[in-house]
């Protein structure tokens, strides 16, 4: 009894916490609503309601068959939803009966592997879909867009003489020629190498925003949504389960899933009493706990730390609670793998000044400066 009331106050108490809901979407541009997509027996998206406001860059986040992907293939027109309505501009583009073919809808793509036409230049390429405008405003509109995209001298480049990074932008300026209701990013970094993919992030991102547009990305690199994105959809099992400002999801997960999905998470097992949490690394004030409240005395819970919430320290052996297992280098840091006396298993971030030598006794301590998100504890 007491893990159902508190699954149901924990929900509640991430979205009084600030989490942007859907309810305070005031002008969505897309709206999904009970989207399911079957293959067969297998069920792809189940059930998803989601509201892109107009402006916003949104990111379908998850790991490989989620169902990220296929709900972006249904918003796009690829794929047609097994049920459920798919709102556009408010016009219905599927569902009810109806369904719009993708050329028919007002809606760009960028895909991973850019796909630009090789034999056409840089303008060519970005003027191919504007079909309806004179010579003189599409050599306007191209011009613009070299400008937006940093490309003003490329225009008679063919694809094969840019970089990765001037592809994707190429890619993203012929997307946004006929200036579409919506812009669609499919993994639109994942063919680039790490160093130009951070640098891509941000000026794509500045490009949208520049540009007004509205986008909704796909991508299972947490890093790549939490850095460009207004908000986040995390997906698991075909479902959304949370969205919210990328800050809030990170800090305020409303699940396991999604506190392990969204970077590195360990678990402390404890014990509320009164005003007390018990944990295999001592006891602390519950009230340091998100949304704590008395009537969950006496309940087990999993409390949600980070790298950065513990430090291990050196200590005479019966003041030691744990023992390193692994380290990792992470350049100007190390990761400790701790495997506790209590049975959980942590990881501590230290700078890498500070040397632990695996198989090492150390005191784990909590340094976290803010509240912890905390869950029952399964039967």
């Amino acid at each position: 009894m007491a893990s159902n009331t508190f699954s149901r106050q924990q929900t509640a108490q991430h979205g009084s916490a600030g989490v942007r809901t859907e309810s305070s979407v005031t002008d969505p541009v897309l709206s999904l609503r009970e989207v399911t997509k079957s293959f067969g027996d297998e069920i792809a998206v189940d059930g998803i309601d989601l509201d892109v406001e107009r402006g916003e860059l949104l990111t379908l986040l998850g790991p490989s068959g989620c169902g990220k992907t296929t709900t972006l293939r249904m918003i796009a027109g690829l794929e047609e939803p097994t049920a459920g309505e798919i709102t556009l501009a408010d016009a219905s583009v599927a569902g009810n009966g109806s369904f719009t073919p993708p050329e028919k809808r007002d809606v760009g793509i960028v895909f991973q592997s850019f796909a630009l036409f090789p034999h056409l230049t840089v303008s060519e390429n970005i003027a191919f879909g504007l079909t309806d405008l004179d010579q003189d405003s599409i050599d306007e509109r191209v011009t613009a867009l070299l400008e937006l995209v940093d490309l003003p001298s490329h225009g008679d480049k063919r694809p094969e003489q840019l970089s990765g990074g001037q592809k994707q932008r190429v890619a993203l300026a012929r997307s946004l020629a006929p200036e579409p209701e919506l812009l669609l990013l499919d993994e639109p970094f994942s063919n680039l190498d790490v160093r130009l993919r951070v640098e891509m992030r941000e000026e794509v991102r500045s490009i949208l925003k520049e540009a007004g547009v509205t986008a909704v990305s796909v991508t299972h690199d947490q890093e790549e949504a939490l850095s460009i994105s207004d908000r986040v959809a995390v997906m698991n099992n075909g479902q959304v389960e949370q969205i919210g400002r990328p800050e809030l999801v990170f800090e305020q997960p409303e699940s396991r899933f999604v506190a392990s999905f969204l970077g590195r998470a360990s678990f402390l097992s404890s014990q509320l009493s009164g005003d007390s949490l018990e944990t295999g690394i001592g006891t602390f004030d519950a009230k340091m706990l998100e949304g704590y409240n008395k009537q969950y005395d006496g309940i087990k819970v999993d409390v949600l730390v980070r790298p950065d919430d513990l430090r291990a320290t050196t200590a005479i052996p019966e003041e030691t609670n744990g023992r390193v297992v692994s380290r990792q280098y992470v350049g100007p840091s190390f990761i400790y793998r701790v495997d506790l006396d209590s049975g959980d298993t942590v990881h501590c971030l230290h700078n890498h000044a500070v040397n632990f030598a695996v198989e090492e006794r150390v005191k784990v301590q909590l340094v976290a400066d803010h509240s912890l998100a905390w869950y029952p504890q399964s039967d």
